[in-house]
Order: C-alpha cells, then sequence, then structure tokens
C-alpha cells in the first residue's frame, strides 16, 4: 500500500485513531484482526473494536475505531487512489463479474504489475479495501463493483476513479430494488457515467438496454453476437477448451481451463479491457493458463461413484441459472444429469414466474433429475413438471444419499442467501446408492 501518515488518517477518518506508538503511517489497511500484518491500519468495523488488541498483537501499526465506517474507509480507498498512477478498470454486470475479473487480472499479471479484488469485495467495504493494496509501482488495478439499488455504482466510481469499464451483462437481477431489466441498465450504466471522456467501455452487443447509457465521447467495444467481437468457435478437449475469438477482424485462438461456455463469453470482455490497456494480445496464453476463479463460480469435483459436481453456489439470476443448466448438460456428455436448485433472490413481484420459466428450461434441456431447495424454489418443479421440493440446504443433504447415483452430473446453484455450498460440500464425502 501507498504509506499513509497517522496524522492524515485523523483528517481523513474521523473517530478514535490508537496508534502502537512505534510507527508515523500505515502501509496496508484490514477490517479483520485475523489478516493484520505489521504495519497495517486495522479499521474497526462494526464490533471490530472488540478486536483491536488482537490487532495490536499481530503487528498493527494502529487502531481506528471511526464514527463512520464506509465513510472511513472511502476516504481512506480515495486518498491511496489519489496516489496511484495504476490504470483502474471497473467491472459490473448482471453475471459473470467477478469470473471476468479473475479472467483479467490472470491476462494482466504477466505483463503489469496488477492488483485485483478478493472473491466479491465489490461493495462499500471491499472496494476501498482493493484500493488500499495499491503500490506505488502498481500498473493495474482492477475492482469488481455491485449494486442493489440506484447510486451504489456511482458512489463507488466516485471512490475508485475508473479508466476503463465493462458491463459483463444486462439480465434480471435485483430487480426488486431497481424494478426492471431497464432499471437494471440505469443502475449498471453509471459505471459508463463515470468514465473520463476518450475512455473504453466494454458492453455487451445484445443489450438494448443499454443503448441510451451508451455516451458518444467513449471508445464503445461490443462483445458477443452482433459485436465487434464474437467467440466464432468453441470446442471441448476433455477438461479443456479450444475457443476462437474474433477480435476487431483478428482471429485469436486459446486453450481454457474453463469449460463452460459462458465462461468463453467472459474470457471474451476480458480481452477487450486487457487490449484496452494497451497489453499484448498476442501473448495471452500464459496469462489464461493461469486463470483461477473465484470459490463457488462453477468449480468442478470428482464426485465418489465417477460423478461429476459443478458446483456454482455463490449466486443466481435467471440467465445464470439458464447458462449453468445449459453447461450440467454439455459437461454430462450424456451422463444422468442432477440439477440441485436453490431460490434466486431480490427479484421482486416477478420471482414465482422467473423460477417458473427456470424449471421450463430445466425440462427443455432434458434435465433428469431435479431438487429444489427453498419456497420460491418449488416453481422450479411446477415448470419442469418433475423433481422434489426441500425447505432447506439441511433438507437438501438429507435427501442426497437417496437421490444422487454413480456416474451423475450434479450442478448445485442457488443466490447467496441459501448456502447450498454445504450441499456440496455434503456431496464430496456421499457415497451414492447404486439402483
Amino acid at each position: 500500500m501507498i504509506a499513509l501518515g497517522l496524522e492524515e488518517i485523523a483528517a481523513l477518518a474521523p473517530g478514535r485513531l490508537i496508534p502502537a506508538g512505534w510507527a508515523e503511517s500505515v502501509t496496508g489497511v484490514q477490517i479483520d484482526s485475523r489478516r493484520v500484518e505489521e504495519g497495517d491500519l486495522f479499521v474497526a468495523v462494526g464490533r471490530g473494536g472488540d478486536f483491536r488488541d488482537h490487532a495490536f498483537a499481530r503487528g498493527a501499526a494502529a487502531v481506528l475505531v471511526p464514527d463512520d465506517a464506509h465513510a472511513a474507509l472511502a476516504a481512506l480507498g480515495r486518498s491511496v487512489r489519489d496516489r496511484s498512477s495504476a490504470r483502474v478498470v471497473g467491472i459490473t454486470g448482471s453475471m459473470g463479474k467477478t469470473s471476468t475479473k479473475d479472467i483479467l487480472a490472470a491476462l494482466c499479471r504477466p505483463h503489469a504489475r496488477t492488483v485485483a479484488a478478493e472473491a466479491s469485495y465489490n461493495a462499500e467495504l471491499g472496494v476501498p479495501l482493493t484500493l488500499c493494496r495499491l503500490e506505488a509501482d502498481t500498473e493495474v488495478a482492477i475492482l469488481e463493483l455491485a449494486m442493489r439499488g440506484f447510486g451504489q455504482i456511482a458512489s463507488l466510481c466516485e471512490i475508485a476513479r475508473p479508466d476503463v469499464g465493462v458491463i459483463t451483462a444486462i439480465a434480471p437481477a435485483h430487480t426488486e430494488f431497481v424494478g426492471s431489466l431497464a432499471g437494471v441498465a440505469r443502475a449498471k450504466a453509471e459505471l459508463l457515467a463515470a468514465l473520463p471522456p476518450g475512455a473504453t467501455a466494454v458492453v455487451p452487443a445484445g443489450s438494448a438496454e443499454l443503448a441510451e447509457h451508451l455516451r458518444e465521447d467513449l471508445t464503445i467495444r461490443r462483445f458477443g453476437e452482433g459485436g465487434e467481437a464474437v467467440v466464432s468457435r468453441f470446442e471441448r478437449l476433455g477438461d479443456r477448451v479450444r475457443a476462437t475469438f474474433q477480435i476487431g477482424g483478428q482471429a485469436l485462438t486459446l486453450e481454457l481451463r474453463l469449460t463452460a461456455r459462458h465462461q468463453a463469453d467472459n474470457t471474451l470482455a476480458a480481452l477487450l479491457a486487457y487490449q484496452a490497456l494497451g497489453l499484448p494480445l498476442g501473448d495471452v496464453q500464459t496469462g489464461v493458463d493461469a486463470v483461477e476463479l473465484s470459490r463457488w463460480r462453477g468449480e468442478e469435483t470428482a464426485l465418489p461413484g465417477g460423478g461429476l459436481l459443478v458446483n456454482d453456489a455463490y449466486n443466481a439470476n435467471p440467465a445464470s441459472m439458464r447458462a449453468a443448466l445449459a453447461h450440467l448438460v454439455a459437461r454430462a456428455e450424456g451422463r444422468r444429469t442432477v440439477a440441485i436448485l436453490g431460490d434466486m433472490a431480490e427479484l421482486g413481484a416477478d420471482a414465482p414466474a422467473y423460477h417458473l420459466a427456470v424449471g421450463e428450461v430445466a425440462r427443455e434441456l432434458g434435465i433428469d433429475a431435479l431438487l429444489a431447495v427453498g419456497p420460491l424454489a418449488a416453481r422450479y418443479v411446477e415448470g419442469a413438471g418433475f423433481g422434489e421440493v426441500v425447505r432447506d440446504a439441511a433438507g437438501a443433504i438429507e435427501r442426497l444419499d437417496r437421490f444422487i447415483r454413480p456416474n451423475d452430473c450434479v450442478l448445485v446453484k442457488a443466490s447467496r442467501a441459501v448456502g447450498l455450498e454445504e450441499v456440496a460440500e455434503a456431496l464430496a464425502y456421499l457415497e451414492p446408492v447404486k439402483t
């Protein structure tokens, strides 16, 4: 981190600043005392003040008990950003933003000193914490920007001041808070509004809802069907994929470790952002080989009995459910397919209809078995015309030994609140019953 002096911190972030007494500046910021390293500032969020002694024991240079934790972290992140010459990429979208961030970071690291958001550090706490990892020699910073309503991405952009913007998709997500698909586009387009004139914006070609938000003084790069950049070939080779990307008339063939078709689209968006940073497009395979996605985003694990688990339990919306189900069928390669699907949250009044439609997709794709988890998830079964419903993750775990057979290909997916990662963990130790 670019060092901040204690006197400056006191001026930036009102509250109670408690110095260790041996340092005049800090070289990192943490809100979890277990992660504190020597020289860090520990910012006490919520009941974090209870862990002050632990932070000092781990080497904290100071502890800040702020009057307003969000405002304090924003001020610290903004101050570090102001001192950095790094080019900042902001990534948002209804789905795929974490994976696109992970892919872009892997592409950039062989060619530029890169800092990227951890996991889903993408809101009022995570974005400033990522900015507080910038060093004087950082060349690229990759941020993920989340929203659950209007104005939130704008606030994050005020802190981060992105130079390149990426919108991965516009799809039904958080419509409980923004009202409609047009509302989703308006909220996500706050990223476009924050870009400086002449900046590059990478957007999905098929999103009519974004059209009114595309500024004439930006360089717009469209990806996907109808855009200047497309995936022209996608060939599965066991646990890898060979994909050809057409980017502005140039063909680029890469071997990917990501086997889902929608991850090729995320890679395409990342490649356009990478190109916007001026990095060498002809030398990306090394970065592609190093891609590691954040947890529970399509993780594949061999199951006892010869099966395969696709753990996509981190989050879900109607579009990502469709993509995950299509990947399940493709990945199964003729094996029995089992979908364990939980509720999709924050869809407002249209939530029952969206769940019903996902069930219909499961039927159309020929999914063999369906276990629905949660009250809204019962509509999956109604739409599919088959399946069973359980109340929660614990209920799903109780059904596994009577539901899973040897050699099954199993998808686990739901919104974060459902906690289906517990089901995925249970599957890893389950000995399926032969029938």
